[in-house]
């Protein structure tokens, strides 16, 4: 843990001195150059790599939790329709009150997350248990149809390319005074540490969870909460990041196993570290231009996905 740990650490201040602007040691120690340098790194470099890391480890995790609830290695707010329905919720935000604070656009954003999720749950428990695979293929149709919905009202309202951001995570127009609501994925992801020990409990099923005296529908109601709030603040903040919340838990359970408590913690550096790697790289490959994290992860996460999927078939569910 300390060694994954320093690992981030050392990334996160790699990512400080990688872009465009020349952000450098030596330009911080030149007189000459130091005030431009040092308000380069504080109103855009810091914001950047705190929001990387934020949303790398609360996606992550909410990830892990929808995997637990679901009882299903292939569920994530993307194959859940959760990041279809925020982005729903915000689009209606922005038509009916273009005027409302930010924080109220989020809140509408987060429960219309919370009703897709809640649909989703629904709609698996009538999903027989012999078929895994049909879990994320319902997910991903229930976005689907979230989605074509979304975009023709986008279209309507002359929205599509507020849509387009949403649907693609990119923190190149990340600074200082437009990321600050990521800070509050960070008291999620400890709300959800704290409830670890019911999540795992709650992942046996509804019936052995209540023969443990486990208030099931409360740690449904929870983690369910959870997931939506953090959905619909990356979404409303950066955009959304494939696959993020699917490969991460899968990697971390190949080493650590499925107790959430000891699992989070693991689950969250790695989801950290592979957002904060795949930006370095979408600002290396083409420099001095960009690829959003979104578009690299997704490569990337789409690769780890097959890997699972080929791998064990069988441990699916």
């Amino acid at each position: 843990m300390w060694l994954a740990a320093g690992g981030l650490l050392l990334l996160a201040l790699a990512s400080l001195f990688v872009g465009v602007a020349d952000v450098t040691p030596s330009a911080l120690l030149d007189p000459q150059t130091r005030a431009a340098t040092l308000e380069a790194l504080t109103a855009s470099r810091l914001p950047r790599t705190a929001a990387l890391i934020l949303t790398g480890s609360s996606l992550a995790v909410a990830g892990m939790i929808m995997q637990m609830l679901a009882r299903n290695r292939f569920v994530e707010p993307s194959t859940a329709g959760t990041i279809e329905a925020a982005s729903f919720g915000m689009l209606m935000m922005l038509i009916f009150f273009p005027g409302a604070p930010v924080i109220l656009k989020m809140t509408g954003s987060a429960a219309a997350a919370l009703v897709g999720t809640a649909f989703f749950v629904y709609l698996i428990r009538r999903i027989p248990a012999h078929s895994p695979l049909l879990v994320p293929l319902a997910g991903i149709m229930l976005g689907a149809i979230i989605g074509s919905v979304t975009a023709f009202i986008a279209y309507r309202a002359n929205l599509l390319q507020s849509l387009g951001a949403w649907r693609n995570g990119d923190f190149s127009l990340v600074i200082s005074g437009r990321y600050e609501m990521l800070w509050l994925t960070l008291a999620f992801t400890l709300a959800a540490y704290l409830f670890a020990d019911r999540f795992t409990i709650a992942a046996l099923g509804a019936d052995i969870s209540r023969n443990l005296g486990l208030d099931y529908e409360k740690a449904l109601a929870v983690g369910l909460a959870i997931v939506a709030a953090v959905s619909a603040i990356v979404v409303t903040t950066v955009g959304s990041i494939p696959f993020l919340g699917l490969v991460v838990p899968n990697l971390v359970s190949l080493a650590v196993g499925d107790n959430q408590r000891r699992a989070l913690p693991w689950v969250a550096l790695t989801g950290a570290l592979l957002v904060l790697s795949c930006d370095m790289a979408g600002r290396l490959i083409v420099y001095p231009y960009e690829i959003p994290v979104g578009t690299v992860f997704g490569v990337v996460g789409g690769l780890v996905f097959l890997f699972l999927l080929l791998r064990r078939p069988a441990r699916a569910s």
